[in-house]
């Protein structure tokens, strides 16, 4: 069995698609699997950014009302959304990165390293909470309508707010839009076990990850949420895309290039989407429903996000071995303008997300109290993603004067090192 040194083929992701990758260790560079998503020569793997701020667009436009954009997202097409393209990617790159950490400085370091992002990562999720908060009451007190309170899922908070406070801190209390981040904290806190036993047996913790999710759909298993019900994307079962995703980056998508290289799994994949898109068709277009057979209907429906239904699994599971198929890490349209706004925004995947959630509130707002028909939604939206573009440019282009700054002081502190010993 090959160990984390063997599989990681290149260097670790600088900043990558998730805020993970900030902390990552220097990888010498080797040689790439044929199928795979890392990087190659020390370059940054530009198709990891790309889908990750697709996923975070496509994650806006879904928390909007629906409008003409909302035809544009995956989940009308098919069984699954942006939210497993998210999780799947930081399962990736997560593994890429920390990976590499535990097998050069040890579990201990490679744990307070992944503690470390855990915090930040809590931390941007309280703040978020707090301004997601205020924006909320601000609107519905100055407009007068407590429907908002009611539809954003605060009204237990403004009730009790010293209970509800605690248990949001808890991350057992979240407004609507809000469990992502929670789903990534708990999947996070884990990293350090999966990547321990991965480092010993790496399909042997895919084989547990399956299990826990087949225990999890057996028993029913999940966590409660505050103050009552349970969490919108249960950890127990949504941990299967994660550790898929760090499985893959750790030598899995290099042991199945063959398998995805084969004309079989591509007809299959297709044949999948297909049956999908034409499932989702009787959902948009109830004349259509007498097509679907009865026992389908039994045996299929409901098709549960929350516990990642093995239909929305294998959907992705197809969209991904297609997507990898066609668009090759050498693409040159990864370096066309009209995509950098898609990467610049996966290169800085928490503040936009962040972002993200609060446009989505005031873009609803803005619906509900003007009527502005189609055009306002498209505006609406437009805008948001117009927004969301330019505060990553912003950030980017903060990092790097920041990282010149830093550069010309270390070279001017070196200089005068050398005319002191001189």
């Amino acid at each position: 069995m090959t160990s984390i040194a063997d599989r990681i083929a290149v260097p670790p992701l600088a900043d990558a698609a998730d805020p993970i990758a900030r902390d990552a260790a220097p990888v010498r560079a080797a040689a790439a699997p044929k199928i795979s998503f890392p990087v190659v020569g020390g370059e940054r793997e530009l198709r990891l950014d790309l889908f990750r701020g697709l996923a975070l667009w496509l994650i806006f436009i879904d928390h909007l009302p629906p409008n003409l954009l909302t035809w544009f997202t995956i989940r009308n097409y098919g069984f699954s959304d942006a939210t497993e393209i998210f999780i799947f990617i930081s399962g990736y790159t997560a593994a890429f990165v920390y990976g590499r950490a535990m097998l050069e400085s040890g579990f201990v370091v490679a744990t307070a390293r992944i503690l470390r992002r855990v915090w930040q990562i809590y931390v941007a999720h309280v703040f978020l909470f707090t301004i997601f908060l205020a924006e909320i009451s601000y609107v519905a007190t100055s407009f007068e309508n407590p429907l908002y309170t009611e539809e954003m899922g605060i009204m237990d908070f403004l009730k009790q707010p010293d209970v509800t406070i605690v248990q949001a801190l808890l991350l057992r209390f979240r407004p609507v839009n809000m469990d992502v981040l929670p789903l990534y904290i708990v999947l996070m806190l884990f990293l350090p076990v999966i990547l321990w036993l991965m480092k010993w047996r790496a399909d042997f913790t895919l084989a547990l990850s399956v299990l826990l999710y087949a225990v999890t759909w057996e028993y029913d298993l999940y966590l409660s949420a505050y103050p009552n019900g349970y969490w919108a994307f249960n950890p127990l079962a949504w941990q299967l895309l994660f550790v898929f995703g760090a499985w893959c980056a750790l030598g899995g998508a290099r042991r199945m290039s063959s398998i995805l290289s084969s004309r079989i799994t591509l007809w299959i994949s297709f044949a999948y989407l297909f049956a999908a898109f034409c499932v989702t068709l009787t959902w948009y277009f109830p004349q259509l429903s007498y097509l679907m057979p009865r026992r389908i209907e039994q045996w299929m429906y409901p098709i549960d996000k929350t516990d990642l239904d093995v239909l929305r699994f294998a959907h992705f599971l197809a969209l991904a071995a297609v997507t990898v198929r066609f668009l090759p890490k050498d693409w040159p349209g990864l370096k066309s303008p009209w995509l950098r706004p898609l990467i610049l925004c996966g290169q800085h995947s928490l503040e936009i997300f962040c972002l993200g959630v609060f446009l989505a509130f005031a873009g609803h707002f803005v619906l509900a109290e003007v009527s502005g028909g189609a055009a306002m939604h498209f505006v609406i939206s437009i805008s948001g993603i117009l927004i969301m573009w330019a505060v990553a440019w912003v950030i980017s282009w903060y990092k790097r004067v920041a990282d010149k700054s830093a550069s010309r002081t270390k070279g001017a502190a070196g200089n005068a090192d050398l005319a002191g010993g001189g």
